[in-house]
């Protein structure tokens, strides 16, 4: 059977990184978290003191890097991100550099080149509509705001972080406003993507119903 690629985007808090991940344990394919690209390049453009408006520092940086995925961390260039890109102030800045077209265009070229073999399970905001919009299996996970800032909110908490819930869904909620709005690769499923309501699904539910549709399409 032939090694394909199952793209899944949606908004943050709907779950796209644990079922992923798990979707791809399920299958034997890489897992490739775009998000944690841009996140990756929104954190190192702040410590090296680069503007988010300044795009030839970001092309620059961005030209610069190599991204890996080991079991299921974050390397770039070798140092281990996993951590750093997850905190509070990472979605910030991977929601600013992500509307600058020269990140956009060097992130996704280099997405194609992740999944050109195909066996991956990708997931962002823009696989099935930009990245690989032939991908044989396109999947778009939602969720209730309030579900899904509830999640993030549990996530940080988990890592020791204070949270301040109602602040949290405010910041979500501008987020998707402006990932919605962009010009370039604004977030919406895809035309044939099967868009899936995750609020009052398990993990494991989720997961199986992934899981079908791939096996559906040709995944061994």
């Amino acid at each position: 059977m032939t090694r394909i690629v199952v793209a899944i985007d949606g908004p943050a808090g709907a779950g796209k990184s644990s079922a992923s991940r798990g979707l791809a344990a399920r299958l034997g394919y890489a897992h490739v978290d775009t998000g944690a690209m841009y996140r990756a390049v929104g954190v190192l453009a702040a410590e090296r003191g680069i503007a988010l408006d300044d795009d030839a520092a970001l092309a620059a940086l961005v030209d610069s890097l190599h991204f890996a995925f080991p079991e299921g961390r974050v390397l770039v260039d070798g140092r281990d991100l996993s951590a750093a890109i997850r905190e509070a102030a990472a979605g910030e800045l991977a929601s600013r550099v992500s509307t600058r077209p020269v990140v956009r265009e060097r992130l996704v070229a280099l997405q194609r080149t992740l999944g050109a073999g195909g066996g991956v399970v990708m997931e962002g905001r823009d696989i099935g509509t930009v990245v690989f919009p032939d991908a044989p299996v396109k999947v778009f996970l939602t969720a209730d705001p309030a579900e899904r800032a509830r999640r993030r909110a549990a996530e940080l908490r988990a890592r020791g972080e204070a949270v301040d819930e109602a602040a949290l869904a405010a910041e979500i909620a501008a987020r998707d406003r402006r990932d919605s709005a962009r010009a370039h690769s604004p977030l919406r499923p895809a035309a044939d993507a099967v868009v899936l309501d995750t609020t009052r699904l398990a993990l494991a539910e989720v997961i199986e119903a992934m899981d079908r549709l791939a096996r559906g399409a040709g995944a061994p």
